[in-house]
């Protein structure tokens, strides 16, 4: 269950991080090389390897939130032979921890388009201000996904936090570079 929970989160943060990529071909564009940027804006180099490091994080762990709650909506379910462990939290049903997932899934696939969405307004639309409102809702959209994560767990919820602290980040360098063009 595990692997194939993450092979979908694994296609579905491709997805968004291909379309992100393609937009993001406007970063040598002449309008961005003419964009005032805050002192606090990172090298270039550091925003592939920070996105890269996220997006597996996120995979991995809405890989492993789907499969617990998956076993949480079906108890007894064996794999390979074996009862699979079930971490029950208190009051939650089979039909709640099914309901659980479904919000979960739809508030990532809010995120993932929010997430790509970003760099379309910005790099493509040329947008600033529009740009700060999409990392601003990506912000609340990712801490509503740890949300929900750290219901499941509170370890997944944790394991997230990097990826809210980096769109919180992003919206403060989206809304200083809107200021200085504006």
């Amino acid at each position: 269950m595990f692997w194939t929970n993450l092979l979908k989160t694994t296609v579905q943060t491709g997805a968004a991080a291909a379309a992100g990529t393609a937009a993001s071909a406007g970063v040598d564009s002449p309008w961005y090389r003419h964009l005032r940027k805050p002192e606090l804006q990172p090298p270039a180099a550091v925003f592939p390897v920070v996105w890269t490091a996220l997006y597996a994080d996120l995979a991995i762990t809405s890989a492993a939130v789907l499969t617990e709650l998956q076993r949480q909506s079906a108890p007894g379910l064996h794999h390979r032979g074996a009862r699979v462990r079930t971490i029950r939290r208190p009051g939650r049903t089979p039909s709640e921890a099914a309901r659980h997932e479904r919000g979960y899934r739809r508030a990532l696939a809010l995120n993932l388009a929010l997430n790509a969405g970003w760099s379309w307004v910005f790099f493509t639309k040329h947008d600033t201000a529009l740009a700060t409102a999409t990392a601003a809702a990506l912000t609340a959209s990712t801490a509503d996904l740890a949300r929900r994560a750290a219901q499941t767990r509170p370890l997944h919820g944790a394991a997230l936090l990097p990826y809210v602290g980096w769109c919180g980040f992003a919206t403060v360098l989206s809304a200083r570079i809107h200021q200085l063009n504006a």
